[in-house]
């Protein structure tokens, strides 16, 4: 986790117990350099130790501000309709091959923080997806079977999305309806592969004001993280630190089922082992 005001987060780890443990002897902050260096790994074996103090805090939103669990990224990149029931909501047929879209990488937030309705919007949207964060440079992998590797963590992300500015006047890609300010929240959690496996078998569940909205497992993506890893490897070389949104299920508003976001809702999104993030809506001002 990364703990404390924007810009100003230090790194720290949650413990099964629910202790938090100061990483700030270990590293600055939760970013690719360290990650590389098998950061992770050495900040568990220093939980275990029992050597490093300890943090007083509730871990949940309500004391220090939970930051993302990873520094800015260098990239955010996105799988498109990477469930078949989405794409049909969508109106559109499952992909065959990955679609991929980018998001800013200043899109990424705390878990807690307040998402801004872009002035003017009227579609701003939910979407409740896997993350996974990149541990080490994949360029050109060979086969899936090698994308596991490569992996740092999985953690929770909520991708915003502004339905009018990705589809309506998107100019033939969907960035522009996903680069708004504060449209990626993540975390609270960034939990390794040893501590969760491969990102399968997950249910992933978003809630409106309480309100179900999106419920399924990560078991029923088109391309799962090792493919989804194997393929971008094939066409741009990922980064340590490099955030990758795997795709959401069913259950936005976009379906027409559900109304779209207005400021003062609340957007809650969780992972099995990832944890629960909750997001305030506001309207954003120029």
């Amino acid at each position: 986790m990364r703990l404390g005001p924007d810009g100003a987060e230090r790194p720290a780890a949650l413990d099964d117990s629910g202790v938090l443990h100061d990483l700030s002897g270990l590293t600055a902050d939760l970013d690719g350099v360290f990650l590389a260096s098998g950061g992770l790994d050495a900040a568990a074996a220093a939980v275990a130790s029992g050597t490093l103090p300890t943090i007083d805090d509730p871990a949940d939103g309500s004391g220090l501000r939970v930051g993302a669990p990873i520094a800015r990224p260098g990239a955010v990149i996105c799988i498109g309709m990477n469930y078949a029931a989405h794409a049909a909501e969508s109106g559109s047929a499952p992909p065959t091959r990955t679609v991929i879209f980018f998001k800013h990488p200043n899109t990424v937030v705390g878990p807690f923080d307040d998402v801004l309705i872009p002035p003017g919007s009227t579609k701003t949207d939910w979407e409740v997806e896997l993350a996974v964060v990149i541990g080490s440079r994949a360029r050109y992998l060979p086969s899936p079977a090698e994308a596991l590797a490569c992996i740092a963590g999985f953690a929770v992300s909520n991708d915003v999305s502004e339905r009018e500015y990705q589809i309506e006047i998107s100019g033939g890609q969907w960035s522009k309806g996903k680069s708004s300010e504060t449209f990626n929240p993540l975390g609270p959690w960034l939990v390794r592969p040893s501590d969760i496996g491969d990102g399968s078998g997950l249910g992933l569940r978003s809630f409106v004001n309480g309100e179900p909205r999106q419920d399924s497992t990560t078991s029923d993506l088109i391309f799962g993280v090792a493919q989804v890893i194997y393929e971008l490897s094939q066409y741009m070389v990922l980064e340590p630190g490099d955030l990758i949104n795997t795709g959401t299920p069913q259950g936005v508003a976009l379906s027409g089922r559900f109304p779209y976001l207005v400021p003062g809702d609340v957007v809650e999104c969780e992972v099995d082992g990832l944890g629960r993030q909750r997001q305030t809506l506001a309207q954003g001002t120029p």
